[in-house]
């Protein structure tokens, strides 16, 4: 088994959905950081069979909104002098902004320049809407897909 060392000070996101770890890491631009990020991939879950991690060290201030909207079961832990502070699971995003994109030929967005911007109309389906054309975009969860 491999052996990942725990963290002094930072955020764990835990039990992310196996094989969704690299889109959090793209969508919350880890890559831009100066400091150790680990992602662990497909690790064993007792509760999931298997899940994806990312430890990031000295880090407390990343925008996690997007976390939400990616993956409901996934797990914020704060960690300060090696010890947990808090954890909890982010609530779905008021508002994406460049995370997702209008199917609607006909919008703006489709022809212009402008930031892909998305309001959550419906929280317990996960439906957002357009903010230019009101189309609806809902993520399908058996595939991973829109509808």
């Amino acid at each position: 088994m491999l052996n990942i060392d725990s963290i002094e000070n930072g955020i764990v996101i835990d039990h992310i959905t196996a094989g969704l770890g690299m889109r959090v890491y793209e969508l919350l631009e880890l890559d831009k950081l100066d400091t150790c990020v680990a992602i662990i991939k497909n690790a064993r879950s007792e509760k999931y069979g298997k899940k994806d991690i990312i430890k990031i060290e000295g880090v407390q201030n990343i925008n996690l909104d997007v976390l939400g909207f990616i993956d409901t079961n996934a797990t914020v832990c704060t960690i300060r002098e090696g010890k947990l502070v808090s954890k909890g699971r982010p609530p779905l995003p008021k508002v994406l902004t460049n995370i997702i994109s209008c199917k609607n030929p006909r919008c703006i967005t489709s022809v212009e320049k402008v930031d892909q911007i998305f309001y959550l109309c419906d929280e317990k389906a996960h439906r957002y809407r357009c903010k230019y054309c009101e189309q609806e975009y809902k993520k399908d969860p058996a595939e991973g897909e829109t509808v």
